[in-house]
């Protein structure tokens, strides 16, 4: 079985308390519908940015944004990762939202699935690898760390979800979360993926234990800030035979709850921002048409009509601007014409 060596650290101990405290603060702030999309919106942007820029994609911020609004024609495969990444933890916030998420080795195998999709080869994408695998050093690209040998990595696995899924009542949800995120990058179970799909994994860990800020931060940012400095406390140097036995978690798990905390200081420091300066801009009508369409599903003129007595051709702008803001997709014509909330903001 996996048993982990670290200790509790007053520097762990303190971070711990640090995101306690955050959170709560996060926790206790209530926003317009429409502000909380904006928040998630720019989560997952900058999380789809980082985490595959992480692995070396080239895209810039900027470029990752225009593709999750448009997605382009015709799709390279620095685009796809995005995409994938994005679509990966689209679904990931609505399995959180609905309570039904679940860690598993079948969540994680569909995790990894759907950010080497159209990227690796079908008998690869979804599965353990079945084939031995090196870790390169980024900075020297030579070879850094060998991966358990493939007649293992099933095993390890299936102990590394038991452990998570034994623990979630009884370890504190971010050193669980960190052990897991080190713990999967030290058995590298897939032929490729395996740092996107840990990341978002240890995401889903952190929000099936409660962390209810899951939609509105993104660690993988603090990781894309120093990419070395994130590879050379996660990852290993030498053969897994050798070192298995001396591998210990505190140094790991100090960086990565230093990481939580960092990014919840942004993120709370981007809404008080935020709030200050666009709340005022923020009209009741949208946040009304949001809220509908939330508890209805959908939305037409007529239901507008009814909630406000703003002129038709005003509710038409309202209708039209949301839809260009990517918070409503227009469907059926003329008086058929009614608004469905996208997917990723019901």
């Amino acid at each position: 079985m996996f048993t982990p060596k670290y200790h509790i650290s007053q520097k762990l101990l303190e971070n711990i308390k640090h995101v306690a405290v955050l959170i709560q603060e996060l926790n206790n702030k209530s926003f317009p519908s429409l502000m909380t999309l904006e928040f998630e919106r720019r989560a997952r942007e900058l999380s789809a940015y980082s985490s595959t820029s992480i692995e070396g994609n080239p895209l810039p911020l900027t470029e990752v944004k225009k593709i999750l609004k448009h997605t382009p024609a015709h799709i390279r495969d620095t685009e796809r990762e995005v995409l994938n990444y994005n679509k990966a933890l689209e679904d990931l916030n609505t399995l959180a939202k609905s309570g039904n998420l679940e860690i598993s080795v079948s969540l994680i195998l569909s995790i990894q699935k759907k950010v080497t999709e159209g990227l690796l080869e079908n008998h690869r994408s979804g599965k353990l690898r079945t084939e031995p695998v090196f870790v390169n050093d980024p900075r020297t690209r030579s070879v850094a760390y060998l991966p358990p040998e493939v007649g293992e990595v099933s095993q390890l696995f299936s102990e590394l979800v038991s452990f998570s899924i034994q623990n979630e009542n009884i370890l504190d949800p971010l050193i669980l979360a960190g052990l897991f995120h080190k713990q999967f990058v030290v058995i590298h179970p897939f032929a490729d993926g395996n740092g996107r799909t840990a990341r978002l994994a240890s995401k889903a860990l952190l929000a099936k234990m409660g962390l209810d800020t899951f939609n509105l931060f993104s660690f993988e940012n603090y990781y894309n800030k120093n990419v070395t400095n994130y590879f050379s406390k996660v990852g290993l140097m030498g053969n897994y035979y050798d070192i298995r036995d001396s591998i210990d978690f505190t140094e790991w798990l100090e960086y990565f709850t230093d990481g939580i905390v960092d990014e919840l200081l942004r993120v709370k420091k981007e809404i008080e921002n935020t709030t200050q300066a666009e709340q005022p801009r923020i009209r009741p009508e949208l946040a009304l048409l949001i809220d509908y369409a939330r508890k209805r599903g959908t939305i037409d003129d007529k239901e507008y009509s009814e909630l406000t007595k703003r002129a038709k051709s005003t509710r038409t702008l309202d209708f039209k601007h949301l839809v260009e803001q990517g918070f409503f997709e227009r469907e059926g014509k003329g008086k058929n014409t009614f608004y469905r909330l996208k997917k990723d903001d019901k």
